[in-house]
């Protein structure tokens, strides 16, 4: 136990805890949005129990990683259809490509939804058809694939698991204490989902970007790199993605505040 109070083993508790909280700022908005497609009455448990066992199964997955790393990483499959698709296919590949494809899915399926009701209803149970047992396990599904990237960033820092997984656990326990003002928020303030489910789309085009280098970085060989048609496929970078959050965020807050005044300068000149 003395062995893990190391002034490094704190030092890199402390960057994993900020790396998992960047990092997790997505996984908490799909959370917030999957849950609210869940019966009503259900949701709160369907966000507590999506997030406990997503956190046990985190664990389990690093500790997997840990001992299965070069496996893992070890490209199955080389493609050299020159001119159309080249590059190496390993495990991490194909958790990223999957991973985006669906969320790009949800995203749009989403927005069309919203797009083609008729009438908004808050009847969420209504709107989606799914059980409590479907989000629950959707919410698990996607919140190991948010955090293959995640734990893969981790073991970078550090291979002690007593410290990676304590960082894990922390930022579930973080996730639980925000889920539901994350959710309140959106119930409250229906046009900020829309926004949250374009940062979904942004999100499934960042893992789609992830796969490109997946076993690039993992045998330090670039001929590794997927191409499309002679195009790299190249990886969003982090500070590009939360720009676009902010400037998406920014340009909504300032449309609101638009329209509330030009719908109060209407109303006092229809009294006049």
């Amino acid at each position: 136990m003395a062995d893990l109070l190391t002034l490094e083993n704190l030092g890199n508790l402390l960057m994993l805890c900020f790396l998992q909280a960047v990092l997790g700022f997505d996984n908490l908005l799909y959370i917030s949005i999957e849950s609210q497609r869940a019966p009503v009455a259900h949701q709160k448990a369907v966000r507590f129990w999506g997030i406990i066992i997503a956190v046990i199964l985190r664990v389990v997955l690093l500790f997997a990683m840990l001992h299965l790393i070069e496996l893992l990483s070890d490209p199955f499959l080389v493609l050299g259809w020159e001119g159309v698709l080249t590059g190496g296919i390993n495990f991490a590949t194909l958790v990223y490509v999957v991973g985006g494809i669906f969320i790009i899915y949800t995203a749009v399926k989403e927005i069309g939804h919203m797009l083609s009701i008729e009438e908004l209803s808050t009847d969420v149970e209504a709107r989606s058809g799914k059980t409590a047992t479907q989000v629950v396990m959707l919410i698990v599904t996607m919140n190991l694939i948010f955090s293959f990237d995640s734990v893969l960033s981790a073991i970078a820092i550090t291979d002690v698991f007593a410290i990676l997984a304590t960082a894990i656990i922390l930022s579930g326990l973080a996730m639980l204490l925000l889920a539901d003002t994350v959710t309140e928020f959106l119930k409250k303030n229906r046009m900020y989902e829309v926004l949250g489910l374009f940062i979904l789309l942004i999100v499934g085009v960042v893992l789609l970007g992830e796969s490109g280098q997946a076993a690039a970085h993992a045998m330090h060989d670039e001929a590794l790199a997927l191409q499309v048609f002679g195009y790299e496929i190249v990886p969003m970078s982090k500070t590009t993605f939360y720009f676009s959050v902010i400037v998406l965020v920014a340009v909504e807050i300032i449309q609101s505040g638009y329209t509330r005044k030009l719908n109060a300068e209407r109303r006092t000149a229809s009294r006049h």
